[in-house]
């Protein structure tokens, strides 16, 4: 059974499409398409439906990633269809969070900037508003927030070689 993951923003066309294609990017590079499974989701219905935003898809597609997908809105069937909810920033989590009330799926919501190595930001920005610096700024941080999720899956899940 495959082990899914849910990564999650406020629009789902800059930062978790970019998330769920870069992870898929390195899933496939490690040769594990079978045993991770990726989506992504929005908190919000303002984009149900639209491609990925084009600067971002630039400033993904400078580094050899390219983004597919279409904008869904997050759902509380959701909890049980991922095993792991990694929400872009601290408003993200909390709006996920609110769709479960009792707490039960708590323990599957996580911040994506927990699993960075490297940069020191604990949440990622939403580049929308900004110049092309925020959105390869957003890829950067992605890049080694996945790297660190997939290292963390292979050492906690798939118990494979990292």
């Amino acid at each position: 059974m495959p082990y899914k993951l849910l990564f999650v923003c406020l629009g789902n066309i800059c930062r978790s499409p970019s998330a769920e294609n870069i992870m898929n990017h390195l899933v496939h590079q490690g040769g594990l398409e079978n045993q991770i499974l990726c989506d992504s989701a929005g908190t919000s219905s303002y984009h149900i439906g639209s491609a990925p935003d084009r600067r971002m898809a630039k400033a993904a597609g400078d580094r050899g990633i390219t983004l597919e997908g279409k904008a869904r809105q997050f759902t509380a069937e959701d909890f049980e269809a991922f095993d792991l909810i990694l929400a872009m920033d601290r408003d993200n989590y909390g709006q996920i969070l609110s769709l479960d009330p009792q707490r039960q799926y708590q323990d599957k919501v996580k911040l994506m900037c927990d699993f960075c190595r490297h940069h020191s930001l604990r949440e990622v920005p939403d580049p929308y508003y900004g110049g092309p610096e925020g959105f390869n700024q957003v890829i950067d941080l992605l890049l080694d927030a996945c790297a660190g999720l997939l290292e963390t899956i292979q050492q906690e899940q798939l118990e494979l070689p990292s």
